[in-house]
């Protein structure tokens, strides 16, 4: 009777343990239950609400303005620079009185480089007048039937303009740059003991021309005082305030500094 009750008392305890955990159990689940159902519902709202948006950064609203800023810079800049390269290649050195004034040749610009020869010579600076022949010809003229050399047009250019045409002469033999030119010059003066010319040529080509001439005159030992004139910019040559805004100017004016490194480098 003692063991039997003792058998009941532990099977009703084991019961109730088991009760109890069965209780406990189950309110684990309904709480993991819940739990899961929360977590997708903030999963559900997390897909549905929309991504909150980024600011954009403050530098994609700086860096157009720093452009804009630094091109305006660099423009100022360059308009005042600009001048000064185009005018630093313009030098005059004039003579009241020359043995002969020198046209050098230079295409189309004969125009505006024989008209102040022309000036030059009614002014009573010298009594001769030399073109050097860069063998280049000009455009087909319907009236001759053929393309003129610019050598030729400039000598018609000058006798028009009042130059006597026994004073006007072509030397010889054609050349192919400033450098050639200078030493055309030399081997005249040592037939005809120049002791002064006048060169004439364009606005920019001036600083270069006369270096050339000196060099090549110093390199013979010949004596002979040089002059530097050109026409005033503006007509054949752009001014130098604007030069850079034409593709002549930037031949003219650029390519001139090109040609002067060229020259320091080989002659």
């Amino acid at each position: 009777m003692g063991r039997h009750g003792d058998n009941v008392t532990r099977r009703h305890g084991d019961a109730g343990t088991r009760g109890r955990r069965d209780a406990e159990m189950g309110r684990r689940g309904d709480a993991g239950t819940r739990g899961c159902g929360e977590k997708n519902e903030d999963l559900e709202l997390k897909e549905i609400s929309p991504r909150p948006r980024v600011p954009a950064s403050p530098r994609r609203f700086t860096m157009f303005p720093r452009f804009v800023v630094i091109s305006l810079l660099v423009f100022l800049i360059w308009l005042f620079l600009a001048p000064f390269l185009a005018e630093r290649l313009i030098i005059e050195k004039r003579l009241e009185k020359a043995d002969a004034i020198l046209v050098l040749g230079g295409s189309y610009t004969y125009i505006e480089r024989t008209q102040k020869a022309a000036e030059l010579f009614k002014e009573g600076v010298a009594p001769k007048i030399y073109l050097t022949d860069d063998g280049e010809y000009a455009g087909w003229s319907k009236i001759e039937k053929r393309n003129p050399p610019y050598v030729e047009l400039a000598r018609n250019s000058l006798i028009a303009q009042g130059v006597p045409g026994e004073n006007i002469e072509i030397l010889e033999p054609q050349v192919t740059g400033t450098i050639y030119e200078a030493r055309i010059l030399s081997q005249k003066a040592g037939v005809t003991a120049l002791k002064s010319v006048l060169i004439v040529t364009s606005a920019y080509h001036t600083r270069r021309a006369f270096s050339t001439f000196q060099r090549v005159l110093a390199a013979n030992n010949q004596s002979i005082e040089l002059g530097v004139v050109s026409p005033p910019t503006g007509e054949q040559m752009p001014p130098p305030f604007s030069w850079w805004l034409s593709a002549k100017g930037w031949n003219f004016v650029a390519g001139e500094y090109v040609k002067s490194v060229v020259y320091w480098l080989y002659y």
